[in-house]
Parts: C-alpha cells; structure tokens; sequence
C-alpha cells in the first residue's frame, strides 16, 4: 500500500548481506522461458530472455547491496510467456534461505487490489453489480450521501469516493488484533471529504469495500472467492489472501525487514485485506500478468477487460484529472513512458514494496517485489528506477519534448506560487496535524524556474523542472511529468505523473495555510516557554535581592495561574508531539493500543487549551487594569494571543476531535 510513513529510517548498520547475492533461475515445472524473436526498435535492446535476464544480473546485486535490502524478485512476461524469472538475495537472513521465483512469497500490498478489482469486473459481467449504481443498493450498512451524491463502484475503482484517509489497524503484527473484514469494515464508516468523482483521493478502506461487495454479491466469502475465480484458473498455487497463510504456504513465506541488517519483526497482517493482504510467488504475479495481458484470458471476457483497461473518458468526470497527466483506469492506473501506453500499480506494507506495469501494445509485463524498505527507503527508489530503466533499455522514447519560452515559464512558475495540501489525508481526527506540517510549498529560483523542494530525484536533489507546454513540467533528468490546472487564470490544482492517477495537490485555504499559521505557532511556544522560564527565574532575582512580588490578590493568583496554565500547554503539546512520532515511527503501533492515550491528550488538550486562553485573558484585563508597566501589558497581550494561536491550531487541526477513529 501506497502509505505516508512519517519517521526517519534508521541510519543502516555494516553487515547484512555479506555474501554475494547469486540470482535464483525458476525451476521447473515453471512456465516456459523463451526468447522474443521481434526486430527491436532502432536505439532499443532486443527483448529476450537472455538479454534482460543478464541486465538484470549487473542491476539488482549491486542495489540490493547498497540498499541494505534483502531480497528480491523480478519476472518479465512477452507474448503470453515467461522470458525471466529471477530471485535475488534472501527470503530469510539468518537461515540464508535464498529467493525462489516459483515458491517463494513476497507480499505485494496494494498490488494485491488489481486481484480485487478483477474479481469486481467478473461480477459486472454477471450482471450482480452495476458501475454506476450507488454502492449502498450491495451493502448491509449505510455509506452517507455529500451534497447529495452516493459513492457508485466506479467511483471506487477510480479512487475517486471523496472518503477520508483511514490508518487505523491498517498493518499489525498481533494476530489478536485480526478481523473478519465486515467488522473491519463496519467499526467505523470515513468522513466522505470530497463529493464523488471530482477528487483523486486514494482509498485503502473503499477496496476493501469493493471486495466485501463481492463476498455478498456472489455469496462467497472473499478469500475463498479470489482462491476459486482467480487463483485456480491461473494455476495460481502459491498466492493467498488468507491471514495467517495457509500451513502449506506459511514455510514458503519470505520474511520481511526494515533493512536487511535490521532484525525482522514478524508477519504483516493488513486490516483492510482485500486493499494488500495477498502474498504470491513471482511467478504467480506472472501467470496473472499473462491473463491481463491476454485480454483477461481465464478470468475475464475481452469486453470486460478492455473496459478495466482502457476506461472511456466519457465515463470519466473531468474534474478529476490534469491532461496529459496519468490517469486512474477500472483499477488499473496508467504509468506511461517513452510514448508506450503502460498499465500498472505498484504497493507497499512496511517491509515489502512491489510494482506491476504492463506495456499493453507490446505485450510485455514487469514484475518486481522487494523484501526491505532498505536503507533510508532503497527500495522506493530502486524500485522506480529499475521500471524506468528498463523501458529505456527496450522501449526508448522515439519524441521530443517542446520548449516554453523563458518570459512565460517564469510566469507560470510565479503563478504556482503557495502553499498546497495534498487529497489523501484525514481530517476528522489527529492525524489531521499531519496537513499542516505536510502542506508542500511551491517558490522560485533566481531565473523564474518552477521549485517544489519536497520532490526530489533518486539522488536526493531538488527535481529541476523544464517547462514544455503551457501548465506542463518535465523532469529536467527524468520522465516524470508535472501539470497544473487553471480556472479563470488561477493554478488551482497540480499532481504530478507517479501519483497522479490517485492523487493531487489543492491550495490550502489562507486561514490554514502553513505560511503564516506555522510561524505563528511557533512564536506562541517561544512566548509561553519564556513565560514558564521567566516565573522561576524572577523568583530567584527576589529571593536574592530579598524583594517582594509586585502583584497581590486577584492579580497574584492571575499571575501564578498563567505561568501554571502556560507548563501544561508546552505538556499536552509535547505529549503530542511524542504520540505522533512513537505510532508513525511504527505505523503498526495505530490500532486500539493507542486509544487510551489518544483520548488522555484530546480531553486535557480541550481543558488546557481553553482554560489557557481563559486565564490569560483574565491575567491580561487585571494587568491593564491595575495600571502595571507597559512591558508587563504588551507581555500579556502576547501570552493571550499565544493561547488563543494554540487553540486555534488545535481546534482547526482536530487535536480536539474527541474520537479515536482514524
């Protein structure tokens, strides 16, 4: 699953994968490898087994190495065979186990929706679930209307439902914590945040609505379901959605790691199963590469699949893209390169990382799964580089790109210009503070060029961007492109290609925006630091000079009472700050272990927050009152605006939500 882990990655430990790390062929009884025998194109590497699986042997070793990655997978289909099937590193590190391409199982995370969201389109063609009908009519629990609009299957597939980002129980290690998916389903229904179809919005919790619409459309449980329609037909013998796996698979399972000289923490069990629970062989993802490639062969009707493939844009409500930006299909979202239309999805748990992208005109899919994040997250960039490398090594971009003059492009740089938030976020609950430390800023250099600091390239380095059409920006050393869209002369909206099929950035409203509301906070912690520090400081002054308290009475207890007000909102807010980065520093940590903290923080935040502002407002009228020094007034001044900042900021940010849904 595509998830937005928050911690750092540990700094890597020497060691690890001492030894070389020897490619694993496929064994028999594994699908034939054969050689393609088509003329390549001029510039491009003939396509054949022997070619790409030699590539592959000068990749991967080097990577895995450097990455602090354990193992992986890679299988390579053509023409309804298997030209490569290959296993790289080790499945398990202290035993050694190398990685197997037939038996070995990797755990694709969101890939595993494309199971889904076939299983989905066999029931289309049976006629038990219409695209377009509100999803309610197939559910036993009530999805609420916005503004008046149901959420419909396709919307679903589409990711564009408008549901609110769901992280609770979405990956645990304790069994314990497992449920069947109604009751993960029914335990707590999103805020819906976006109206259907206008918003890319990425939706772990609605696909694993879609797989239980199956299991009740087709009155077989969804594991069963995919083992039946999809595994059997495919001679999928070694994939699972099942959590634990199967005892005849559970051996054949790799383990998973943080990095491969991190110890492993255990099986991954996913909340939202039909969303990523799938573990499968390499070449297993191949057979399942093969049927789509095969317009759906054995599991779907060629009508059928063209449709999950190749979704009419009529069907499509344009708010939800930026031509000529990749786009969502049935399930499928684009990842097109060098002018070759590309069908793929990549997933992500916390230790596995996977991508399947399939050159339709060409009859080619790629498969590659990862065992380890790696090192400071390797396995994200290997992962994207190696699928761009390889269509560059066989599938090179015949085209040019054009060129926006200079005086334009620094224009449209300046109108890009702001603070933006991206669509998949959480808003009903903390996870909400997230959006406004997260809100990405856009400026420009010294010469007008357009400079997204969060977007860096696989180095590390800010992503140079070269204009070239009007709204559209290339990646100066990449493929990835970045697009804007403009109603009535303002950028309203952007995404960029790796995500643009399921997600896009909108401007933040000024009243939330980071520009001025971070700073501001900021100041307000400084202000009540000071104002903690100052009341233990000023009493060692007087005790030393022996002189007396200037304030009595009322304006006594004020005093005290905001200094004590002002500690416990530094407390609650550090407390804060630890939750947050104790539960995304292990995003296994969000489930209902957390509640109780969770609800200690939201009602003393609501106590201290308001009380706060309460006394420092009773505090500032006694010191205007009583007629003290102009520094004493203008302090407290600053120590209400402080409070009231706070609250602000916790109110706005739902740190006061009072629910421990998220």
């Amino acid at each position: 699953m595509r998830l937005a882990k928050l911690a750092v990655i540990a700094v890597a430990l020497i060691g690890g994968i001492a030894t070389a790390q020897k490619p694993v062929a496929a064994p028999s009884p594994a699908p034939a490898v054969v050689a393609a025998t088509a003329p390549a194109p001029a510039g491009a590497h003939e396509l054949t087994g022997a070619d790409v699986s030699t590539w592959l042997d000068g990749y991967l070793p080097y990577a895995l190495h450097n990455g602090d990655i354990a193992g992986a997978v890679v299988t390579v289909v053509k023409d309804g065979q298997v030209i490569a099937a290959r296993g790289y590193g080790y499945a398990d590190m202290a035993k050694r186990r190398p990685v197997d391409p037939a038996a070995t199982l990797f755990r694709p995370g969101s890939t595993s929706k494309l199971v889904t969201w076939t299983a989905v389109m066999q029931q289309v063609e049976e006629g038990k679930i219409d695209l377009d009908q509100d999803i309610n009519t197939y559910i036993d629990f009530k999805i609420p209307a916005r503004n008046g609009k149901p959420v419909t299957m396709r919307q679903i597939m589409t990711h564009t439902g408008g549901f609110e980002e769901v992280l609770k129980n979405i990956i645990f290690y304790d069994p314990k914590i497992n449920t069947s998916l109604e009751t993960y389903l029914k335990r707590w229904v999103p805020t819906r945040i976006f109206d259907a179809g206008t918003t890319p919005d990425y939706s772990n919790w609605a696909t694993a609505l879609a797989g239980y619409v199956v299991q009740r459309v087709s009155g077989v449980p969804f594991d069963d379901y995919v083992e039946r329609r999809i595994f059997a037909p495919l001679g999928m013998q070694h994939s699972s959605f099942r959590q634990p796996l199967p005892k005849t698979l559970q051996p054949l399972m790799s383990t998973g790691y943080d990095q491969a000289s991190l110890p492993a923490k255990g099986y991954e069990f996913v909340g939202p199963a039909p969303a990523g629970s799938l573990s499968s062989s390499g070449l297993d993802m191949a057979r399942f590469m093969i049927a789509h490639l095969d317009n759906g062969r054995g599991i779907l009707k060629p009508e059928t699949a063209a449709m999950m493939h190749n979704s009419p844009l009529d069907r499509v409500n344009p708010m939800s893209l930026i031509p000529p930006l990749n786009r969502m299909e049935l399930g499928f979202f684009e990842t097109n390169i060098n002018g070759r239309e590309v069908i793929a999805h990549l997933g992500d748990t916390n230790h596995f990382h996977t991508s399947l992208h399939l050159f339709m005109a060409d009859h080619v899919g790629f498969y590659v799964s990862f065992n380890s994040a790696g090192r400071e997250g390797a396995a994200h960039v290997v992962r994207g580089q190696l699928f761009q490398d390889f269509a560059d090594r066989y599938f090179p971009s015949t085209g040019r790109d054009g060129r926006v003059d200079a005086k334009t492009a620094a224009e449209h740089a300046r109108m890009m210009v702001g603070h933006w938030e991206v669509s998949r976020r959480s808003v009903s609950n903390f996870i909400n503070i997230l959006n406004l430390v997260g809100q990405v800023d856009i400026t420009v250099d010294d010469t007008g060029r357009l400079v997204v600091p969060a977007l860096k390239g696989p180095g590390g380095a800010v992503i140079v961007w070269d204009e070239i059409a009007p709204f559209v920006w290339r990646d100066h050393n990449g493929h990835d492109r970045l697009a804007a869209k403009v109603v009535d002369g303002k950028v309203v909206r952007w995404s960029f290609d790796l995500i643009s099929p399921f997600m896009v950035y909108d401007r933040v409203p000024a009243i939330r925006s980071a520009g001025w509301l971070l700073p501001a906070l900021y100041a307000s912690l400084a202000a009540l630091l000071l104002t903690v520090l100052y009341w233990p400081v000023s009493w060692l002054i007087r005790r030393r000079y022996a002189a007396p308290i200037a304030v009595t009475g009322q304006a006594l207890k004020a005093y005290r009472a905001t200094r004590i007000m002002a500690l416990l909102v530094l407390a609650v807010l550090g407390g804060w700050m630890a939750a947050i980065t104790v539960l995304f520093g292990d995003i296994s940590m969000l489930t209902a272990s957390a509640d109780t903290l969770l609800w200690f923080l939201q009602i003393s935040g609501a106590i201290i927050f308001v009380g706060m502002v309460g006394i420092a407002a009773w505090n500032a009228w006694l010191t205007w009152r009583d007629g003290r020094g102009w520094a004493r007034k203008i302090w407290s001044v600053i120590v209400l605006g402080a409070g009231l900042i706070v609250l602000y900021t916790a109110s706005a940010y739902s740190l006061l939500a009072m629910t421990v849904n998220y």
